[in-house]
This record gives structure tokens, sequence and C-alpha cells, in this order.
């Protein structure tokens, strides 16, 4: 296998801030991405290798990772680029993680297994924000109450999303929530269930989001029944109760396009200020048929932070120690104290 490895997306806004962080470590990826121009002024002022290619069909892609051992896509939705971003990565035996935090891409990934462990490849999306933390909790709460039955897990952070992370959630309301019931993907109406949470900052109103753990989750834990929080004022909630009932409108490929335009006149993300700023509080809660229940929580930093710190972490495991060929969640490669061990995070917290 190939030593070099790629970073697709690089001109994004979490691209450029794990491409920057990379060379400030050692670590020269080669930068990727669709528009030449871009990638090549930011390779030059990086000193990297730059190379220009799209994801509208496989040849290009396989033609892309010539020479690469590892790429990392930073390039969402994800929706769009992972499907034959993958398939070129097994054409090309490199190995394939990704920042991705939308449900399909996941179990799409894990339907994957056995042509990863063929074509003798690591395939690990989501070690960014979406999913280390959640995932990390997961498989503590699962060491410590080992025959549980449920799990909710969940995360209070501030700051604007960036336009990649904006543009996924746009498609998310279209598609409505899921959760995990009895070990399969169920799809709810948007704000199915709200509860009192204490992610660690104070008790707050939460409502469930279709969250990537209800499926990595369930790979990590086994755990068959799986939500996923976050905070939500009653009048949030209320708004998307009302587009529940407007969620086939949105689906439409009109009203998709007017809403990722307006993301796109939006700033690319917070500013360094704002991330240094920023704690994010991220809670976990396992309950067995008895009634017992465990909790855990850690505190983090900014979620974009922590996804640059978390996504090379895993780039050099990889590269230098790649566990047996198949699919991974985070935890699996990393160990359940891995978001500890990340700059900005406390220990897991464990009740």
């Amino acid at each position: 296998m190939a030593a070099g490895w790629l970073l697709y997306g690089a001109t994004g806004y979490t691209g450029e801030l794990i491409a920057r962080a990379a060379v400030s470590r050692g670590l020269n990826p080669i930068l990727a991405g669709r528009t030449p121009e871009r990638v090549q002024r930011l390779a030059k002022e990086l000193g990297l290798e730059a190379r220009s290619f799209t994801v509208e069909n496989t040849t290009a892609v396989v033609d892309g990772l010539r020479e690469v051992g590892l790429v990392l896509n930073c390039a969402g939705p994800f929706s769009a680029t992972a499907a034959r971003m993958l398939q070129g990565c097994f054409a090309m035996h490199a190995h394939y993680l990704d920042i991705t935090g939308e449900i399909d891409v996941f179990e799409r990934a894990q339907s994957h297994a056995d042509t990863a462990r063929r074509a003798g490849v690591v395939v690990c999306p989501g070690v960014g924000f979406d999913v280390v933390p959640t995932d990390c909790l997961a498989a503590k709460l699962k060491a410590v109450l080992p025959d549980a039955t449920h799990l909710a897990l969940g995360f209070d952070g501030g700051g604007i999303p960036s336009r990649g992370t904006a543009k996924t959630m746009v498609e998310g309301l279209a598609s409505g929530g899921r959760i995990r019931a009895e070990g399969h993907l169920t799809p709810v109406p948007l704000a199915f269930r709200t509860r009192e949470i204490d992610f660690g900052a104070g008790i707050k109103k939460a409502v469930t989001i279709p969250w990537g753990d209800v499926s990595t989750a369930a790979w990590t834990t086994g755990i068959e029944n799986i939500e996923t929080y976050i905070p939500s004022s009653p009048r949030s909630i209320q708004r998307l109760e009302r587009l529940e009932r407007w969620r086939g409108l949105l689906a439409t490929r009109p009203a998709q396009w007017c809403l990722k335009r307006a993301v796109d006149r939006a700033p690319p993300g917070p500013s360094a200020g704002v991330r240094a700023a920023t704690r994010t509080y991220v809670w976990g809660e396992a309950r067995n048929a008895a009634g017992a229940v465990r909790t855990a929580r850690v505190a983090t930093a900014n979620g974009y932070t922590l996804t640059m710190e978390a996504a090379l972490a895993v780039v050099r495991r990889v590269l230098d120690a790649p566990p047996a060929p198949s699919y991974y969640t985070p935890s699996q490669i990393m160990g359940a104290d891995f978001i500890s061990e990340l700059p900005g995070s406390s220990p897991i917290a464990i009740a």
C-alpha cells in the first residue's frame, strides 16, 4: 500500500483547518478538491502537492488516488461524496476515513465491511465531532452496564455551523428524524421526543435529532434501542413540529436548492476566537431491563477544533499501526478513552 495520504475537501472550512494543523505537526497530506485554483493556492502556501478531481464518477476518483495509502474525506454533504470515494479507495487499496455524521453514510460503509476486508483496507467514517465523543461514551457505558438495552446520547455545543454542516442539516430536515428501535433504524417525526437532560452545564430541555450514533453506537455496543438529543428551546421545538407538516415540500429539489443557496451566503464557519471560547458538553445514558441506569459525561473543545484534533490522530494511527482490514467506529480503533486524550477534553465522568 502506498505511504502517502490525501485530504479531500481541503479548501472547505474544516478541511483547511485540518490541512494547516497537519503541516504544523509534520504530516504532509496531498491536498485535493474539485476546484483547481483554490486547491493549488492553498497547497502552494503550505508547500504541499495539489490534485483536483470531482467525485461524479469513480474513474476520476481512482485516477486522483494514485500512490495514496489513505484518504481523509472532508467534503460534505457526504451523501454526495462518500460512496464514490469509498469505491475509489477499494479499487486503489487505500484506507478510508471521513468526518461525516450522516446516518446513511455510516450504514452504507458498514454494508461494505466484507469488501473492505477483501481490499485490505480500513474503513472508519465519523472521525470528527461526528461521532468521536458520543461513540467513546457509548463504548464506556457498554463496559459499565454490559446488559444495557437502551442508550441515549447527546451534546450541548455553541457556535455557528460551517457551510458543509449546515447543508447536511438542510438535507436532514427533509429526511425527518430517526431512532434505533429493537435493532432497526426507525423513521420518526422531527421533534419526536423531548426530555430534560443535564449535558454537563445544567438541566436543559432537549429534543431528539437524527445523529449518526443511531447507526454507529449500535455497531460499537450492540445495544438495540438508541436515541440522540440536543438542547432546544420550546420555541425551536415548536418550529420543528411545524416543519414536520411541510417536510414533503422540504424534500423537493427546488426547496433544497433554495435552502442550500442561502447557506452559501452565510459565513464559512465560526472564527478562531469563537472556537477557542466555546466548550461542548457530551452526555450519555444506558439503561438495562431491570431499570439500572448509568450516565457518562465529558466536556470537550469546540466541535470543529475537536474534529481537527481527532481526525489527525486517527490518520496517524491508521498510517502507523492500522487494525485488521474491515469497517470500524472511532472508539474501536482508538479506544473508549480517546476523547479524553484530545486537547481541551476532560476525563470521562461515569455515574
